[in-house]
């Protein structure tokens, strides 16, 4: 194990003695060249955008509003909603729109088309992964064009936050399919880019809205260039082809002190984890292990070998929120509990060094999407920890996850909103983005509880005995929490680098509109 590590940490050392004798200047970009104001950005690829059925994808801020935002602090603040309403009595929310808004094709945006999207986000036929956000939702009224009512069944402390979504337009939408509409690859949003130009697997261009209701953007071109090997993205950015990119903590060291770029290494509420796959037949007779696999994973040394130390190691899914229980089990590195653990439920050690059970050997395999370098060799470090714990664990990269018939996964998760996000729907018996079948009745109990009172005490309590829960009966394997290394050409300003990001590094552009180039 410590081998691995070991090589993983001097080839990354070698990468930035590789930098140290390389020219210490930026190359200037086309874009500089030409006295454009043209921004272009390092992006994975996109098959479609769709907020409503898909969480995640940075470009979505860009293109859209919701009827709330969040700020740099990630505190709701107003979206296409100017201001709201909350009446405790019938627990209804109530939202008036801004009454300058319209759509990129010029169509007035009205309150018809909130109540067009977070239909279509609980219409279980459309399968959102963003559903449970919004189970509480009994009505919604169209009071006129600009105001709109939202009752709930229950109290949902976190609704303002779901309010974020996104909002589609129902004249383009009404009737479509909401997973294979072509409207997905033909966006027409309110919010202060729009698109001028899609060309699969290469490029999307955005420009900038001159008509957007909060004020023109000050860049006029962001361009979204696919790029999906992460080490291209630094070589692209070197050679001044990207002006802005996420790098993996090994090619940021190209980058550093050198004249014409700036770092922005920022925190995220982002971990790494093991998802174990409870539909999977394996965990029906194995689940008893799992705090085995857990004792057995070296976090920190996955941290300094994988990440170059920029990280902390995880226990838990709210680290990074204010309902943090730093008191729950930790699971340290602890290869004698993980022995005592396998022993304890009958596993016995083999000629071979690896543990039996059943006389079959006790091990599984950890899949991992392909694309994603950091994810593939945290996966091999911790498949490295668990032999040399005695646990045959195996790697495969795949294209794309199987969440009915792996047997575990190499997830990330986090949010750096409300703590009902990315708990709720992610831990909560049979919800949208539940992809490990995981279900314990207290950990509903408690999550439940936690979402619908609005008092800090009641929920900081709710959340230890949910956290309490969730460290007994574990669903994953956490390993660790990850840095978002951001490198951008210095002439880019309007970065907030003390902004908490949320998975995947998203949120970097909350404020792009306010961005310039100088």
């Amino acid at each position: 194990m410590k081998k691995y590590l070991s090589i993983l940490l001097a080839i990354a050392l070698l990468s930035g003695l590789a930098a140290c004798g390389q020219a210490n200047t930026k190359p200037v970009s086309n874009a500089q060249a030409a006295g454009r104001s043209v921004l272009v950005y390092g992006s994975n690829d996109y098959t479609r955008i769709n907020p409503a059925m898909d969480e995640h994808g940075e470009i979505n801020i860009l293109l859209f509003n919701g009827l709330t935002a969040h700020d740099g602090s990630n505190a709701v603040v107003p979206g296409l909603a100017k201001r709201w309403e909350f009446d405790k009595q019938d627990c209804t929310y109530t939202f008036y729109l801004e009454e300058t808004a319209a759509w990129h094709d010029g169509e007035p945006f009205t309150a018809e088309d909130v109540k067009f999207t977070i239909e279509a986000v609980m219409d279980p036929e459309n399968g959102s992964e963003n559903a449970p956000n919004f189970e509480d939702v009994r009505k919604i009224t169209v009071l006129d064009s600009h105001t709109v009512s939202f009752q709930l069944d229950a109290p949902n402390v976190a609704f303002l936050d779901y309010m974020a979504m996104p909002v589609l337009p129902k004249h383009l939408l009404e009737g479509e399919d909401m997973q294979e509409s072509d409207f997905f690859r033909n966006p027409v949003g309110t919010g202060p880019y729009k698109l001028e130009s899609w060309d699969a697997g290469q490029a999307i261009t955005l420009v900038k809205n001159d008509a957007y209701f909060k004020g023109a953007p000050k860049i006029d071109t962001i361009i979204f260039k696919i790029v999906p090997d992460s080490h291209a993205k630094a070589i692209q950015l070197e050679s001044g082809e990207l002006d802005l990119a996420q790098l993996t903590p090994k090619d940021t060291q190209l980058f550093a002190g050198k004249e014409g770029y700036r770092s922005y290494p920022m925190k995220t509420s982002d971990y790494r984890g093991i998802l174990f796959n409870f539909q999977n037949a394996y965990w029906e007779k194995n689940r008893d292990l799992i705090p085995a696999i857990c004792y057995a994973i070296d976090r920190e040394a996955i941290i300094n070998a994988v990440l170059l130390g920029q990280g902390i190691a995880a226990y838990g899914p709210l680290q990074r929120n204010i309902y943090n229980n730093e008191n729950v089990e930790h699971y340290e590195y602890n290869p004698k509990k993980a022995a005592q653990v396998l022993t304890s439920v009958g596993c016995t050690m083999g000629d071979d060094g690896f543990y039996q059970r059943d006389g079959k050997t006790v091990g599984f395999t950890i899949s991992v999407s392909a694309g994603d370098q950091v994810r593939i060799d945290m996966a091999q470090a911790a498949a490295q920890c668990l032999q040399q714990a005695g646990i045959q664990a195996d790697v495969d990269i795949l294209a794309q996850p199987d969440w009915s018939g792996q047997e575990a996964y190499l997830i990330g998760w986090g949010s750096p909103f409300d703590a009902d996000d990315h708990t709720y729907k992610v831990f909560g018996t049979g919800k949208g983005a539940n992809y490990s079948a995981y279900s314990n009745a207290q950990v509903d109990k408690y999550l439940t509880i936690a979402r619908q009172s609005d008092h800090t005490k009641v929920r900081a309590k709710a959340y230890d005995k949910f956290q309490e829960a969730l460290a007994q009966d574990p669903p994953y394997a956490f390993i660790c929490y990850v840095d978002a290394d951001y490198v951008a050409d210095s002439s880019i300003k309007g970065i907030t680098p003390d902004t908490v990001l949320g998975h995947h590094g998203v949120g970097i552009f909350w404020n792009a509109a306010e961005w310039t180039i100088e």
